[in-house]
């Protein structure tokens, strides 16, 4: 009846696609990927990869293969932070408009890094495969319809024509901002909708080098000709990339912007008449919208698919992946046996807020760009390692975190439940290791020298409850060693407490101390976590 039986379907080949496809067979999740282009991306896009993204690919297995793609010390360029000028001959009177912290010694073990879409793909395709996935260019999605049990799809191939029919438990839309699995499902967005129209313009300039005297930025605008012109090459080498905006109010469109009006504008903002050749153009929307679900029965939302918002900031492609890993752990979980339909649902409760809040904050960033901000506006902007590394998850997985805000006004990564688990380095064996090494296909429980009952308690829990689960003492006489920092301290519990740790290094749960009755705590605990209901939770 099916040409294909697979656990999960997913539905585009770009980064958040492609994630999915990864961190699912990394965690052994069988997965089909459909995309209809050709190829990966022969443009340069989203070339910032944050630290928490860098950190996804460490644990899943490829972090030194994306590591190797930099082209030297990508980092000085997000050192230098946003800047304007009038024309880019006048690098040298360059006015600062952000200085973003991104990462740090005691927030990450690693750094961002510029890259383009274009290299990095690749070896998200080859992981993806060498992990089992079955990955199939050139190949769209016709239709689907889904039941009680699973999702029925119609795949048309590209070049041949031929149809086929794949059965899975579970579709991930990661189709873009035009996502047509969202609109099959009738999912409505709401937001501030288009902010603006913009013009991707990329450009080999071998005089931009000489005129911008190696200065170091993540952007650069250019104000000639009465609109801001954003420059960028996170990416490390050929093409420069350009994007000038233009307005379809005025009558204008992108066919009106041949490759000549495109070397003018170029020439323009350099404040010379240099040499220019354009590469390729992309008209893009800058635009403020967010899927009112991320989740509609079997079928998921992500990335573009589920939150598009202006690139000020360079969230867009970092939270789809992001959102692609929490998903990909909680779809390993119930496949695998251990996880429920309720630990589903947590995907939409914790990213859909997030996707939320972060749109907002590129719409502000986008004002304060673009010189129209409000007060409220500088209020309400929080800085970029806060948005990437610092927000916090409210759902039914995570004890203790109900009302706290998504966004805080400072970084707070101190073990709080909701929060990233905090990066400390550790001594094992002779081996330098961070904390966040510890955490990917299993629950964790930390505790402090004297907070034996806690692990004592929970292994057994976690084995009737069929959850994966590892448990790690902190202290001087034990495995684990802290070497820069004290972890017990870092993580706000003493030596008898204890801090439970998902399988994406989000904590569910922290006891300061020891407790009156840990197998009742951990059980209740445990279930939450997993998704289970705790009367349904067999006694210790």
């Amino acid at each position: 009846m099916y040409d294909v039986k697979i656990p999960v379907l997913i539905v585009g080949g770009g980064p958040v696609g492609l994630s999915t496809a990864l961190f699912s067979g990394r965690r052994g999740v069988r997965t089909m990927l459909l995309e209809k282009r050709d190829s990966t991306s022969m443009l340069p896009r989203a070339p910032g990869l944050q630290a928490r993204t860098m950190e996804l690919f460490r644990a899943a297995g490829l972090g030194k293969d994306i590591r190797a793609l930099e082209m030297g010390d990508s980092h000085a360029y997000f050192e230098g932070g946003i800047i304007k000028v009038e024309t880019f001959s006048d690098i040298d009177n360059a006015e600062l408009l952000e200085s973003p912290s991104l990462d740090g010694e005691t927030v990450s073990p690693e750094r961002v890094m510029g890259c383009g879409q274009d290299r990095y793909e690749k070896v998200l395709v080859a992981k993806a495969k060498e992990y089992g996935a079955d990955v199939r260019f050139n190949t769209k999605l016709i239709s689907f319809e889904q039941d009680a049990d699973g999702v029925t799809a119609i795949a048309e191939e590209g070049g041949s024509g031929k149809r086929f029919t794949i059965r899975a438990d579970y579709l991930v839309g990661a189709d873009g901002a035009g996502s047509r699995i969202r609109e099959a499902l009738g999912v409505k967005r709401v937001g501030r909708g288009t902010v603006f129209n913009a013009l991707s313009i990329y450009f080999r300039a071998p005089e931009l080098e000489t005129l911008l005297k190696d200065t170091k930025f993540i952007l650069c605008y250019a104000s000639a000709g009465g609109t801001l012109m954003g420059l960028s090459r996170l990416h490390g080498c050929d093409p420069w990339l350009a994007a000038p905006i233009y307005f379809p109010e005025k009558g204008e469109k992108p066919e009106d912007y041949t490759d000549q009006r495109c070397i003018d504008i170029v020439r323009r903002a350099s404040g010379k008449d240099i040499d220019v050749e354009i590469m390729d153009k992309v008209p893009w929307q800058g635009a403020q919208l967010v899927s009112e679900t991320f989740r509609a029965g079997r079928v998921f939302l992500a990335g573009d698919a589920a939150h598009v918002h202006p690139p000020a900031g360079g969230f867009g492609a970092n939270t789809g992946i992001h959102d692609a890993h929490n998903l990909s752990w909680k779809l390993a979980a119930v496949q695998h046996g251990w996880g429920s339909e309720a630990l589903l649902d947590t995907y939409d409760a914790e990213r859909r807020p997030l996707g939320t809040a972060m749109s907002e904050q590129a719409l502000v960033r986008n004002r304060i760009r673009h010189g129209y901000s409000t007060e409220q506006d500088r209020a309400d902007f929080v800085d970029d390692v806060i948005i990437t590394l610092g927000y916090r998850y409210r759902s039914t997985s995570i004890v203790g975190a109900m009302g706290t805000k998504v966004l805080t006004p400072n970084l707070e990564l101190t073990g709080e439940a909701g929060t990233r688990a905090p990066h400390v380095w550790l001594e094992r064996g002779g081996e330098t290791i961070s904390t966040i090494d510890l955490f990917w296909d299993s629950f964790v429980l930390l505790t402090g020298p004297d907070g034996g009952s806690w692990a004592e308690a929970a292994v057994p829990i976690a084995e009737k409850l069929g959850i994966p689960l590892r448990t790690y003492a902190i202290g001087p006489d034990e495995e684990l060693k802290s070497t820069d920092r004290d972890w017990a301290e870092v993580y706000g519990v003493g030596r008898g407490g204890a801090v439970l740790v998902r399988p994406d290094a989000f904590v569910s749960w922290r006891s300061a101390g020891g407790g009156d009755d840990p197998q009742s705590e951990l059980a209740d605990v445990l279930a939450r976590a997993s998704g289970v209901e705790t009367a349904a939770v067999p006694a210790p």
